[in-house]
């Protein structure tokens, strides 16, 4: 068996001269415990040293990949090739695959070849001779600064960071050129201040502030390669029948200034939103896909790297710009956010009112998943985001036609999913079913019973209704015809009755003590008349 080691210095090929030792895995490091012990285990075959610190990042690098640099391809053809027969023991599973592939070699990779690699390293110094301790310590040294710095200049943790200045660098810009443009506008106002209604795009009004300068100037300056006809035509109008203030050519050509700066950061914003949009589509092609190159830089620098917002759950990506607003929300025992930076991606925006919180759910669930695919997978196209954003797509249209499906079994039939609406029942027992006599309504009594009044009113016009004071005494057979006669009315006519019946008994009653009086007065007057003749 034969043992490819690979070390800071160059390429080393083992011979195994007692394989017997490697089945005994856990005594295997007691043979390696002397220099003299290791010698008699294996023994070096062929040692292929590396000629620079290039030469050995670059195999270095290879190995990591899992690919055969030249040196190791060298190395096998000339040494391993002419003893094929024989296995070779490596230490990685994925190159031992390339190497059988390629040079059709019989590779091995095992616990005890492991094992075997560890006790190697530990006598390297004895085993390798011709190279001493000291340049083996140097081509370490010097191998472990050329792979961290290739590492750190290639490292896709480290090439996101400059989505994370031109997204940051883009917002800045957009401040300073909305400061500008307002000075401008309003500095030039005082000389022009139609132009500033006639001329709405900022761009174009600094380009015909430059051209023209003072408003005098107007009418012999040539705009058309700026404004369209009509506007240039308003503008030169404008210009004649101006009420601005009159200006020196000193503040003129400070203004002038100030639209060139104007122009040169809006050029150069231009310049940079396409660099990021490249570098977007390269660095995380499915994210740009779902969320757009502007919203998903913005959550790469919120999160401050690629890999950090991969290992962010959607809930998370939802709300990730909105943390002020969620712990406020939290703490006042509120509603939650229900949307972030995520709430600017073209497909929250199109959505209405009502549905922009289960869209902006769902797409940051989406793109999650389209983020860890960036961040983790090793393909690097953008189907899985196309896909995505399809069905998304699809179910916004489901949402906006208000959740209409096709039912089974036939085309055209759609259904509609009505609100729930639950109604509270309370059923009261009716007693009206207990009696079997047809019970007749108040209203048509009381209307019997008028009528009945009336006929006997026809009838006996000429009996005059005489009113005794035997009410007052309440002989109980008048009330048992009366009550014979009369039939019940409502509470509140009784009461009226009642009322009107005792105003009237009280003048009756006062009549009849009067008359009680004076019959006895008489009386009196008499027996004293028959007293006075007897005498």
């Amino acid at each position: 068996m034969l043992v490819l080691f690979e070390t800071a210095a160059g390429y080393a090929i083992f011979k195994v001269l007692d394989e017997s030792k490697l089945q005994q895995v856990d005594d295997l490091h007691k043979e390696f415990e002397t220099p003299e012990k290791a010698n008699k285990i294996v023994k070096l075959k062929h040692f292929e040293k590396f000629q620079d610190t290039t030469e050995a990042l670059a195999a270095a690098t290879a190995l990591t990949e899992g690919k055969i640099g030249k040196s190791l391809k060298k190395v096998l053809k000339k040494v391993v090739a002419k003893e094929a027969h024989e296995q070779l023991a490596i230490s990685d599973v994925k190159l031992g695959g390339v190497i059988k592939e390629k040079l059709d070699l019989s590779c091995v990779h095992s616990p005890a070849v492991a094992e075997l690699m560890r006790c190697i390293r530990s006598q390297m110094e004895s085993l390798i001779t011709g190279l001493p301790p000291r340049e083996i310590a140097a081509m370490s040294l010097g191998l472990a600064h050329s792979l961290s710095r290739y590492k750190l200049k290639f490292s896709p943790d480290k090439v996101d960071t400059m989505i994370v200045q031109a997204i940051s660098l883009l917002d800045d810009l957009d401040k300073e050129l909305n400061n500008y443009i307002m000075r401008c506008r309003e500095w030039y106002g005082w000389h022009f201040p139609e132009l500033g209604k006639v001329i709405t795009d900022n761009l174009a009004y600094c380009k015909a502030v430059r051209k023209i300068g003072d408003r005098t100037n107007v009418a012999t300056s040539d705009l058309s390669d700026i404004l369209p006809e009509e506007i240039e035509a308003e503008v030169k109008l404008a210009a004649e029948i101006s009420m601005g203030t009159e200006v020196s050519e000193q503040d003129i050509g400070n203004i002038r200034h100030l639209c060139d700066q104007v122009i040169d950061i809006s050029e150069y914003r231009t310049q940079l939103y396409d660099y990021l949009k490249n570098r977007m589509t390269a660095i995380a092609p499915n994210l740009t896909v779902m969320v757009g190159e502007l919203v998903g830089a913005r959550l790469i620098s919120h999160a401050g790297s690629l890999l950090n917002l991969a290992k962010h759950p959607a809930s998370t990506v939802q709300i990730l710009g909105a943390e002020k607003a969620l712990f406020r929300a939290l703490k006042t025992r509120k509603d939650t956010p229900k949307y972030g930076l995520i709430y600017h991606a073209s497909l929250v925006g199109q959505t209405t009112a009502k549905n922009k919180g289960k869209i902006s759910r769902m797409l940051a669930a989406k793109a999650a998943l389209a983020i860890r695919y960036d961040a983790l997978g090793e393909d690097t196209n953008s189907e899985m985001g196309v896909e995505n954003r399809a069905k998304l797509e699809a179910r916004l249209r489901q949402l906006e036609e208000k959740g209409i499906r096709r039912i089974s079994g036939t085309g055209k039939a759609m259904a509609k999913a009505d609100k729930y609406q639950h109604k509270s029942e309370v059923k009261m027992y009716d007693p009206s079913g207990d009696s079997t006599i047809p019970s007749t309504s108040k209203k048509r009594k009381f209307e019997e019973v008028e009528e009945e009044e009336d006929d006997d009113a026809g009838e006996e016009p000429e009996t005059p209704v005489v009113v005794k004071s035997k009410k007052a005494k309440k002989e109980p057979v008048a009330e048992e015809e009366e009550a014979a006669e009369e039939t019940p009315k409502k509470k509140k006519k009784k009461k009226k009755d009642k009322k009107a019946e005792a105003e009237e008994e009280e003048p009756k009653e006062e009549e009849a003590e009067v008359a009680v009086t004076e019959s006895t007065e008489k009386k009196k007057k008499k027996k004293k008349k028959k007293v006075e003749e007897d005498e």
